[in-house]
């Protein structure tokens, strides 16, 4: 009786190249995503190495590479590990780096005030957070700073032995903000200098440590914090928030201008707010309109990242420092923000693979942290 034919690395190689990568549009062996190819008599296990852990095809990824396998004569079992190196932006990873140990900032921003720009940014890090990545987030609006409440933060950062800030954590995400120490019942009244410094200080001066991602909540408008961080550092990529009002789309327009300008990839939109499901009669109600955000979007050219309903729950999270994210994890805005976060991670690892980054701008002096 002849022996079952012995099961080769190269049969399972060939069998794997039979399945893609939907962002990058390339096998995963030639991407070299196959790593620990072990073949035991019949039973053959592997790891399967992504651009990120928020990947929102990886299970499909995984069944794929389970039945090409286990197609192969002879093969019994198969066993697949999934697993994420992030890839980091290019003008992020070099020498002298402001952030050396960032791989991914994301700015988080908004034409106008009022669209819930603030909510998207923290639920989008909570989003990216549970999937494993390392997160930090960097609450850039000085004169109306929302990040301690949201996260339920009461502390004051400190000072390490090197000088450096050290951030807070608040559900597993590093978090900075104004709101930390500033006067609740004092206005900031700063002119664009003073915010300038106070940024630098929060992003070159502080301890952010290894991240994957650092999402920026940027301020409403086009002003002086957009300017300073990109002067400052270098965005990866940029999501505009929007709602479905005219209003609100026209000034979402004037976002992506100016990201334009400062030649910053703009990842998407994505529409908040943007309908409303009754809890007594699961009935869907468009309470603002709909469907803006994906126009204009249509219009620029840009991808459209999703939109996220209304949800009461998500205004009690905010105010009681648990986003919905956190409050809530299968509410319908939930699962909104963790498909979002999916878009923001694929299209950052399609950004990374192709673009290259930007140019590092030359970077300020150093200001003493008082």
């Amino acid at each position: 009786m002849f022996g079952k034919k012995k099961i080769s690395d190269q049969a399972v190689i060939e069998a794997l190249r039979a399945v893609q990568d939907p962002d990058l549009h390339k096998d995963i062996v030639s991407l070299g995503f196959i790593k620990d190819l072990k073949i035991d008599g019949a039973q053959v296990s592997f790891k399967v190495e992504l651009t990120t852990p928020a990947c929102p095809v990886k299970d499909r990824m995984k069944a794929e590479c389970e039945a090409k396998v286990r197609a192969i004569p002879g093969v019994e079992a198969v066993a697949v590990e999934m697993s994420a190196s992030t890839r980091g932006a290019a003008s992020l990873m070099g020498q002298g780096s402001a952030l050396p140990g960032v791989k991914n900032i994301i700015a988080v921003a908004s034409g106008k005030g009022g669209v819930g720009k603030s909510t998207t940014a923290i639920n989008l890090a909570l989003a990216l957070q549970e999937t494993g990545a390392a997160v930090g987030l960097l609450d850039a609006d000085v004169y109306g700073p929302s990040m301690a409440m949201m996260f339920g933060i009461k502390a004051m950062p400190q000072v390490n032995e090197e000088g450096r800030i050290v951030p807070l954590e608040g559900h597993g995400v590093k978090v900075l903000s104004m709101g930390f120490i500033a006067d609740d019942n004092k206005p900031v009244i700063w002119r664009g200098p003073m915010v300038h410094k106070l940024l630098q200080q929060f992003l070159r001066d502080a301890d952010w440590g290894e991240l994957d991602y650092l999402v920026i909540d940027l301020p409403p408008g086009t002003g002086d914090a957009q300017l300073s961080i990109s002067q400052i550092v270098p965005i990866t990529g940029a999501v505009i928030v929007t709602t479905p009002q005219d209003i609100s789309l026209l000034d979402a327009k004037k976002g992506l201008l100016t990201f334009t300008q400062l030649k910053v990839p703009v990842l998407g939109i994505v529409e908040n707010m943007s309908y409303f499901i009754c809890p007594n009669c699961s009935h869907r109600h468009e309470i603002f309109r709909h469907g803006g955000g994906r126009r204009v979007a249509e219009q620029l050219g840009l991808p459209f990242l999703g939109e996220v309903p209304i949800d009461p729950d998500v205004v009690i999270g905010g105010d009681q420092g648990k986003p919905i994210v956190v409050r809530n994890p299968d509410s319908p805005a939930t699962r909104a923000y963790r498909d979002l976060a999916g878009q923001v991670a694929a299209r950052l690892s399609v950004l990374n693979s192709t673009e290259g980054g930007f140019q590092q701008p030359i970077m300020p002096g150093p200001i003493q942290w008082r």
